[in-house]
């Protein structure tokens, strides 16, 4: 199978010009300070290009990221698209600026990854919470329903969009061509933070993408299952209830000025592979994960998400009537050379890309299997992540929270008040406590059995849970 990148410069501007630095080999007097010497701190500077006076000349006369994003548009069905190297948090952060105004109202996944709440700090936007439906056998989430989010807009009727993220973090999917329906109803837009679906839509064993089923907006991450630069991201829109200005101007007011060419240049180079050789490369991957799932199953005791309604790309495997924790899982893994995404003592989760094989799944497979045989232990009930049993208690919206005056007290004193952080058990980065927030008892106890369960938490002031960050009274 064709793999060569340099085959694929002819379709991707940006590659061809990183390519094109590094045979030319300038003598810059520009920024980066490094100038292209590895003498000075070695090969981590490899490759480090900039966009201007790097890729395209200081004015971007040549207008290849332009061109690099036109081309992504065309191939997923958007009328603008934005390239990020701020990672899907740049982007969904962009979106937030975008589609309403500060003050207003917006339906928002409780689900959502952090970065899209303090996306709402920025913005000046105050969500109103909807959940997904868990799945009782694993304690895992769903999607969101569609008459979850209709009944949100019917009670809330001056909102101005829809915030979801599908697929979820373990690989769960959702109804997005529903949700998207009953967003239009009330002529708002949906916006999907799909960072975990850029390969979607590009096999028929796959999900279509959010586009595809009718959403307005859709943030990727190229890193996350594209062969790009960690922090690759990418922002597509359709304009009929988007405001493309407005979008242009979240995305730069939010975005670096120095952008590194190496993540511009691998994003455009993943977005020419999966045009060319996605499918072929994706079906070798997924059938490789469904070998894996296959054997996994055949484990006492193994709970593997399976079927239409998950990731065909994402392993997740429950451990609970195993008996088995899932750090301990870990550290085999990590002495083997196997890292996984995320484990806690109950789920482990393995990313899976169209760069896997057959025989790096069946590595992973066999030294899980191992692990579990070793580690087992009486089953346990399921109990699913608790930052889907926290009902969220808004006191004031989220950037009046953050803005105001703080004080830090013993968690114990905490109950009651107000809550002045985001605090969240990472990964999967899903907020237990927001900004504004009341902290409760069933607050405290869900971020308890996160630490407990081995998920470091996140974000918090004190992440050792000594204390936390309160509004002063």
């Amino acid at each position: 199978m064709p793999t060569d990148p340099r085959g694929l410069r002819a379709d991707a501007p940006l590659l061809d010009a990183w390519l094109r630095f590094q045979e030319a080999a300038p003598t810059p007097f520009t920024i980066p300070g490094h100038k292209q010497r590895h003498d000075l701190v070695g090969d981590v500077i490899a490759g480090d290009v900039p966009l201007y006076a790097g890729l395209d000349t200081m004015k971007l006369s040549a207008g290849l990221l332009a061109e690099a994003e036109s081309r992504a548009a065309r191939l997923w069905g958007a009328d603008v698209c934005r390239f990020s190297t701020g990672g899907a948090t740049h982007a969904n952060q962009a979106v937030a600026l975008a589609v309403a105004d500060d003050g207003d109202t917006v339906v928002v996944s409780r689900t959502l990854h952090r970065s899209m709440l303090l996306g709402l700090v920025l913005a000046g936007l105050t969500p109103v919470w909807v959940r997904p439906e868990v799945d009782p056998a694993t304690g895992l989430p769903l999607g969101v329903a569609p008459d979850v989010v209709r009944r949100a807009l019917d009670a809330h009727p001056h909102a101005r969009a829809v915030f979801v993220g599908d697929p979820s973090y373990v690989g769960t999917v959702g109804d997005v061509a529903g949700l998207a329906e009953a967003a239009h109803e009330h002529d708002v837009p949906l916006v999907v933070d799909a960072a975990w679906a850029a390969h979607f839509g590009f096999h028929p064993d796959l999900p279509q993408h959010a586009l595809q089923l009718g959403a307005d907006v859709m943030v990727t991450s190229a890193h996350k299952t594209l062969p790009a630069w960690s922090q690759a991201a990418i922002v597509l829109a359709r304009t009929e209830r988007v405001d493309p200005a407005r979008l242009e101007a979240g995305v730069e007011a939010t975005a670096t000025t120095s952008p590194a060419g190496a993540i511009l240049a691998s994003t455009d180079a993943a977005r020419a592979l999966l045009e060319r050789d996605g499918a072929d490369l994706l079906g070798s991957a997924i059938a490789a994960t469904r070998g894996a799932r296959e054997r996994l199953h055949a484990v006492d005791g193994l709970t593997v998400l399976d079927g239409p309604g998950v990731d065909p790309l994402k392993l997740t495997v429950v451990l609970s009537a195993a008996g088995v924790d899932g750090n301990a899982v870990e550290q085999d893994l990590l002495a083997r050379g196997l890292p996984v995404e995320s484990a806690d003592r109950d789920v482990l989760v393995a990313v899976v890309s169209l760069a896997d094989t057959g025989e790096t799944l069946g590595a992973l497979t066999e030294a899980i299997v191992g692990a579990v045989e070793r580690h087992r232990g009486p089953a346990r009930a399921v109990v699913g992540p608790a930052a889907y049993g926290v009902e969220p208690q808004a006191v004031v919206p989220p950037r009046q929270a953050f803005f105001a005056r703080a004080e830090s007290v013993p968690i114990e004193h905490a109950v009651g008040r107000t809550s002045a952080e985001l605090v969240a058990p990472y990964p999967p980065g899903i907020p237990v406590l927001a900004p504004g927030e009341r902290i409760t008892a069933g607050t405290l106890r869900a971020l308890e059995h996160a630490r407990d369960a081995g998920v470091r938490i996140a974000y918090a002031a004190d992440p050792t849970l000594a204390t936390l960050r309160v509004v002063v009274d």
